[in-house]
């Protein structure tokens, strides 16, 4: 597994990133595609806080844990991926059609920059720009709920690839928005 690590304002000591790379490093054998993980550790009020995402295709698993100490952080981080996959493992394998995550080129997303000399009303301070992926409202909800987002947009398979936005209520149901056009 290819593994990125940052940090936040802070030194790490060379035996932590040695035990967060050979913990994330268990957890390749449970992916079908070759993954990538991100790791970023920071400090929070005194804890340790390691933020774990994993790609694998277009699939993105994201957790984030605080405690006292970076070691156990990582061990929470690995345990919580392991979970999230455990909980999810029959919808990953049998109702995810194994195309719907992957990025098709042709379906580029352009985001234009913002112009720093205007000074709009409301300020936009992050960018981002995706590739929407055209996958069924249950496959969205699922990824939603991976990367532990209360929304999550795509390109929507049984409306003809409308993009729709599905997201998480607060009488924990869920919705979606679908474009009209």
């Amino acid at each position: 597994m290819k593994i990125t690590f940052s940090t936040k304002e802070m030194t790490v000591p060379t035996r932590v990133y040695s035990h967060a790379e050979q913990r994330i490093n268990e957890l390749t054998p449970l992916f079908r595609a070759e993954p990538e993980a991100v790791v970023v550790f920071s400090a929070e009020n005194g804890k340790h806080v390691i933020e774990l995402t994993i790609l694998s295709g277009s699939t993105i698993i994201r957790v984030v844990e605080k405690t006292s100490d970076m070691m156990v952080s990582v061990d929470a981080a690995v345990s919580s991926v392991r979970r999230q996959l455990r909980k999810n493992r029959s919808r990953l394998s049998s109702q995810l059609n194994i195309d719907a995550f992957e990025k098709d080129a042709d379906e580029l997303i352009f985001i234009p920059e913002v112009d720093r000399f205007d000074s709009p009303a409301y300020q936009v301070v992050r960018s981002k720009q995706f590739e929407f992926g055209s996958m069924t409202v249950e496959e969205a909800i699922l990824q939603m709920n991976l990367i532990g987002h209360a929304f999550f947009a795509f390109r929507n398979e049984e409306r003809d690839n409308a993009f729709s936005v599905v997201y998480r209520r607060n009488d924990g149901g869920y919705g979606i928005l679908v474009d009209k056009t």
